[in-house]
């Protein structure tokens, strides 16, 4: 009866498997994307992304080691046949030569076909409780398995969010600099036109010039800066030859995102993270692993025996054997090793310092876990508080900037104040995209804490319960 359950548990699990992967919704086709925000990037990775695909590879290997311990409670038949010629030696030749002429006068060959053939059946019938223990452990292996995959899509998912925030705030340098480049190149034209009324001095045309060519260099340096971002993410998409496609850009960092305040506590989030994070889910299999191997190093301990039965037939001369030239043979067999010079106690005792090394391995996830979780959560609070004074600097930067524009413009101001506001301007941009990349990746790497950033993707297995 257990066998029997275990089997169906095994078919209702594969067939589970079988209808998610049917679900799973196709991969986005980047080459209709002319905009990719955050979400599609990380559904192309999970689909695309080789590493998904050796993670997959290792479930299967541990589905195949479930079916090869399941088989080990079945009968084992084995055929075989032979076909031998026998040449005897000169004196055992003329001895059969006198034992025939003994019985009834008939002759001996000295060159003889012997030929046979034998089906044979064994079954295990108990062997210290080793096959139930060895089952257990490949069936917790391959659970370990599947929720090492979902461990790496979780993860991948984190990669993909830091490489895409990391290259959208290159693409946001990107619209600085050039919206520097073209306020200077304004600047420029307007104090050409003033050196040409004799309004202006010719220092000042000199001045903005060296401010333009900075702008156009620093535009260049992030445009670069951008390039190599999408190589990186290119890779984590699993896209060919790590290649970002030249059509495709990065959706516009939204300097207006709402600022969500942190409401759960820590310690319910942790709680949480322990209940479905993944590869806490993994040391646990991994510690049930443990324990089915103490049972298995024990089962030396006791007897095994074993049910065996052969058919044999064999005959001379002729190799079509018939009913007469069969026998059969039906046994139990017993053995019982006694003493292996203490090889046994080893064993044991390796497992079950294996099954300790496993526990403490896993008291120390949550612990790091539980730090991951408060520190995300101190630096979320943090880059919550940077996007706020950030924003609010902006706005007095943009307003002292455009106060020294018109003051230069009216005469009142040199143009090294202007240069000034300007420079200012533009690293205060810099700093709130930086501060809004930081706030977005504090929310990526606690939802990854918690085991949340999973949320809203389909998974390609299911864990079995």
């Amino acid at each position: 009866m257990q066998r029997i359950l275990v089997g169906m548990v095994v078919l209702i699990s594969c067939l589970e498997v079988s209808a998610r992967a049917a679900e799973q919704p196709a991969v986005p086709d980047l080459a209709k994307v002319k905009v990719l925000d955050l979400k599609t990037a990380q559904a192309v990775a999970l689909g695309g992304n080789p590493d998904m695909a050796v993670a997959q590879a290792r479930i299967e290997q541990a589905r195949a080691r479930v079916r090869q311990a399941a088989a080990t409670w079945w009968p084992s038949l084995d055929a075989s046949g032979s076909g031998i010629r026998q040449h005897l030696s000169e004196n055992n030749y003329q001895y059969n030569r006198g034992l025939s002429a003994l019985v009834g006068g008939k002759t001996a060959d000295q060159n003889t076909d012997v030929y046979s053939s034998s089906i044979q059946a064994t079954w295990l019938l108990f062997d210290g409780f080793y096959r139930d223990f060895r089952e257990r452990q490949a069936i917790y292996g391959e659970q370990a398995a599947q929720a090492g995959l979902v461990d790496s899509q979780r993860m991948l998912v984190t990669a993909v969010a830091e490489a895409f925030l990391n290259a959208q705030l290159s693409q946001t340098y990107i619209d600085i600099n050039r919206a520097d480049a073209t306020f200077y190149g304004q600047q420029l034209e307007d104090a050409q036109n003033r050196f040409k009324v004799g309004a202006g001095p010719w220092g000042d045309v000199l001045n903005i010039r060296v401010q333009v060519n900075s702008a156009k260099t620093s535009l260049i340096r992030s445009q670069r800066e951008f390039e190599a971002a999408g190589y990186g993410l290119a890779a984590l998409l699993g896209l060919p030859d790590a290649t970002f496609p030249a059509h495709l850009r990065l959706v516009a960092l939204d300097k207006e995102t709402a600022l969500v305040e942190q409401k759960e506590a820590a310690e319910a989030l942790i709680k949480e993270a322990f209940s479905i994070r993944p590869d806490i889910r993994q040391l646990e299999m991994v510690v049930k692993q443990t324990e089915a191997g103490t049972g298995m190093a024990k089962a030396p301990f006791y007897p095994k025996f074993q049910l065996a039965g052969a058919l044999e037939g064999m005959r001379e001369g002729d190799a079509r054997l018939t009913n007469d030239d069969f026998g059969n043979t039906v046994g139990v067999n017993m053995s019982w090793n006694l003493y292996a010079g203490g090889a046994d106690k080893a064993r044991v005792v390796e497992a079950e310092q294996a099954k300790r090394e496993a526990v403490f391995a896993l008291a120390g996830l949550r612990n790091n876990v539980a730090a991951e979780i408060r520190q995300d959560l101190a630096m979320l609070a943090a880059s919550r508080e940077q996007v706020r004074l950030q924003r609010e600097t902006v706005k007095l930067v943009e307003e002292n900037r455009d106060l020294a524009r018109n003051e230069y413009e009216a005469g009142e101001a040199s143009l090294v104040r202007l240069n000034e506001a300007q420079r200012d301007l533009v690293t205060t941009h810099g700093r709130l995209a930086q501060a809004l990349v930081g706030y977005h990746l504090a929310q990526q790497r606690l939802l990854a804490a918690t085991g949340r950033n999973l949320a809203g993707f389909e998974r390609p297995s299911k864990e079995r319960k």
